[in-house]
């Protein structure tokens, strides 16, 4: 892994920008895969580009669910160090096609896990992939389909120096870049975690003088693994979802979200999508495919948050492009509606809401860093007759998955108001008809620094900023305060002949992994109406 540690840098671990990706010259035993797509069908020829300093090394394929299922090894395949380039990031590393591998029409749907190992002085080094496979099954009123939030992987990924929240690009070096390759490895974390590796919400609330700390980030920089595992990769959230889903009985195929602009056929026939973890980045052609499905009588239950950027897709579905803070300077479509800014920007006047009932723009963070880091933990109910929660033995008041940590790091919202007790969408926000809130929590775009500089925190004013020119018209120090209030909530309600229930929070997976009896009980209420039976 090479580093590049700020001479100012208060904590590296925080505040320092560090990637993997080959040295100039080799300085260690090196070994990275990439496939040229992210998502399969039985039958296609996956493509793997390897990179190795070793003169062998083998390759191995598992499917990654309730059981870990070994598919396939191949041993003794032949090693290069191939050369890449510096903007491999958002050109892609360019290594020519290494092994290529049929995918068999007998394999199931669901995430595959390609393991490559080289020996070494000291044992064994080992690198991993990922890719997705799709169903070919005809009869799918009885499945339920996972859409991987493969917009979001891209984002966060840095191997080769670049994602779209720092980088190596610009005229100095240091800017994030808009424009990312998916023909790259996917950074260490991604894949494959141990168990005691921190999410990026806090487990328990921190001591009131205690500093700010970012666990999470500090356990990455430790152990050599990617400063961005915590928020997005099939290890943090889908895996999980997928373990908890098999083992209660559902029978579940997988896509990947590009599929949804590239394939859009791929998800016909299923009664209910769901989508789960941090779901930050979909293209307009992704929200239009979603919202003819529910339009016509699919249901999606999403239990994801921080809905926020349009991105485009280019070059096949091989690059995707979002300029976020810079595009009303630097986006070549800064003029249309196609711009890669927020969903709410009045050159786009397509709020997240109308899809999914929430919005980043009116969420955000909570239990990370120091943003309403003693928060509640869960979602504070207010609408406990609904169907989602029949038979959890919620109460007007109590709060759904408080002990499991659900509500954070990051949750969408919307503005309200409280009505004899309750809460409604605020007069001017654009949502659904009939939408109810049935839960809502408290959010803060702002860290709280608790007894030390505020140059040592993780989050500056950016986001309040960019947030208060899009809400507000304007910057100022009022409006960036009005800015740096938000909230999270549980939404749902009729489109069409579809249905929408949106639990806004990208940790709601903690609550299926820390078996919170509560939180899987909706979890099942929901899949279980969606998919055609009782709650």
């Amino acid at each position: 892994m090479s580093r590049k540690l700020p001479t100012n840098s208060l904590n590296p671990a925080v505040h320092s920008h560090y990637y993997e990706g080959p040295a100039a010259e080799p300085v260690g035993d090196e070994l990275w895969c990439y496939s040229n797509y992210l998502c399969y069908s039985p039958g296609e020829v996956i493509a793997f580009h390897v990179s190795t300093t070793a003169s062998y090394y083998s390759l191995e394929i598992a499917r990654d669910g309730l059981k870990y299922e070994v598919l396939f090894c191949k041993d003794n395949l032949p090693g290069k160090r191939q050369d890449t380039p510096a903007d491999a990031s958002a050109a892609g590393c360019g290594w020519p096609v290494c092994f290529e591998f049929k995918v068999p029409d007998e394999w199931r749907s669901g995430g595959y896990r390609v393991t490559c190992r080289i020996k070494t002085e000291s044992g064994v080094k080992e690198q991993h992939h990922f890719f997705l496979l799709r169903s070919r099954a005809v009869n799918r009123n009885k499945r339920l389909l996972l859409v991987s939030s493969t917009g979001t992987w891209c984002a966060y990924n840095n191997w080769g120096g670049s994602n779209h929240y720092e980088g190596n690009t610009g005229p100095a070096g240091r800017d994030y870049s808009p424009i990312l390759s998916i023909e790259r490895p996917l950074p260490r974390g991604f894949v494959v975690l141990p168990k005691d590796a921190p999410r990026a919400a806090l487990a328990t609330p921190p001591h009131y003088d205690d500093p700010v700390t970012y666990p999470h980030m500090e356990w990455a920089y430790a152990n050599d693994y990617s400063k961005k595992y915590a928020s997005a990769g099939w290890a943090s959230y889908e895996s999980h979802f997928v373990k908890w889903a098999e083992a209660e009985g559902f029978e579940i195929d997988i896509v990947s979200q590009y599929d949804l602009q590239l394939h859009p056929e791929v998800i016909e026939g299923y009664p209910c999508i769901t989508i789960v973890g941090h779901d930050e980045y979909w293209s307009w052609e992704m929200r239009d495919t979603i919202d003819s499905y529910v339009e016509s009588g699919g249901n999606v239950a999403r239990f994801a948050g921080n809905f926020m950027w349009q991105t485009r897709l280019e070059n096949a579905g091989h690059n995707q492009i979002c300029y976020k803070f810079r595009a009303d300077k630097e986006d070549p479509l800064r003029d249309s509606q196609r711009i890669t800014t927020m969903w709410e920007a009045p050159q786009v006047a397509r709020p997240g809401a109308l899809t999914f009932g929430l919005n980043s723009i009116r969420g955000l963070y909570v239990g990370w860093g120091g943003c309403a880091a003693f928060g509640a933990g869960g979602f504070p109910i207010y609408r406990p007759e609904h169907w989602a929660f029949e038979g959890t033995g919620l109460g007007y008041g109590d709060v759904l998955g408080a002990q499991s940590r659900i509500f954070g790091y990051e949750v969408d919202g919307l503005d309200y108001i409280i009505k004899n007790g309750l809460p409604f969408p605020a007069e001017g926000e654009q949502v659904p008809t009939g939408l109810e809130i049935l839960g809502l929590g408290l959010a803060s775009n702002r860290e709280v620094a608790r007894g030390v500089k505020s140059e040592t925190l993780f989050l500056g004013d950016e986001d309040c900023e960019m947030h208060a020119q899009i809400l507000y018209g304007e910057v100022t120090p009022e409006t960036v305060a009005l800015a740096g209030r938000g909230s999270g909530m549980i939404v749902s309600f009729m489109k069409g002949r579809g249905e929408v229930f949106h639990a806004g929070s990208v940790e709601w997976v903690a609550g299926l992994i820390r078996k919170d009896a509560q939180v899987e009980r909706v979890t099942r209420n929901v899949l279980s109406r969606f998919m055609g039976g009782k709650n």
